[in-house]
């Protein structure tokens, strides 16, 4: 399984992604991609995002079941804690 969330992007990118995945919700795809595929798709959202951010999760064997990737200034951060990634997120004010 790979999710990918994407903010403040050119509404082309997420159209293109659509090819691929199903926008669940505005800049939230999923969709079951060979590793592949997966990273190319990464690759190219990370070169056309125009100042946007993206997250990218993904299925792999380690003791939380996934990894994740960033992009760019998203709202939200991974961090890791004792080998425990968890999410961060940035408060405005």
């Amino acid at each position: 399984m790979v999710v990918l969330v994407l903010e403040r992007v050119p509404i082309v990118l997420r159209g293109e992604l659509t090819r691929w995945m199903l926008e669940i919700r505005s800049g939230v795809f999923v969709g079951t991609l060979t590793p592949v595929v997966r990273d190319r798709l990464w690759r190219r959202a990370c070169q056309e995002m125009a100042g946007g951010a993206g997250i990218l999760v993904y299925s792999v064997r380690n003791e939380q079941g996934f990894s994740v990737d960033l992009w760019g200034d998203p709202s939200r951060s991974v961090v890791d804690i004792e080998g425990l990634r968890l999410v961060e997120a940035h408060l405005e004010g």
